[in-house]
């Protein structure tokens, strides 16, 4: 994993160590960063994202009290073994569903047919897989 594989919105009313957190907890649950991989070292993330190096020690200390990540001499953070891998679809959906209540809240309130909200998804979807 680089430092790239980091999606940070300074914009986002998430804090930017939440959005660190979120992240890697998300690819340990789909399975794309099994036990054993290696993070992105502090000072990487923060030179590619423009973030303070404070910021990015925090997701990883709370990563790493959570028992997602384990530090190993020589190599950094890495995923534990410990660590809650791939999950299920429906386990990984219901991890969705707070966002996916909000998201069908905001299309009721702005009156817009589900079969558009599920295209405009589905074609962001499309586009995060290009980029």
């Amino acid at each position: 994993m680089d430092a790239q594989a980091f999606y940070i919105a300074p914009s986002s009313p998430d804090p930017i160590y939440r959005q660190i957190v979120g992240q890697v907890m998300r690819m340990v649950a789909a399975g794309q960063c099994p036990p054993g991989t290696r993070l992105p070292s502090v000072r990487d993330v923060a030179a590619v994202h423009a973030v303070n190096p404070m910021t990015v020690s925090k997701a990883y200390a709370q990563l790493e009290a959570q028992g997602v990540l384990e530090r190993q001499r020589g190599k950094g953070m890495v995923i534990s073994s410990r660590a809650h891998g791939a999950q299920t679809i429906a386990e990984r959906i219901a991890a969705l569903a707070p966002s996916l209540r909000d998201v069908a809240r905001q299309a009721r309130e702005l009156d817009l047919p589900a079969e558009q909200v599920i295209e405009a998804l589905q074609q962001m979807m499309n586009n995060e897989r290009k980029s």
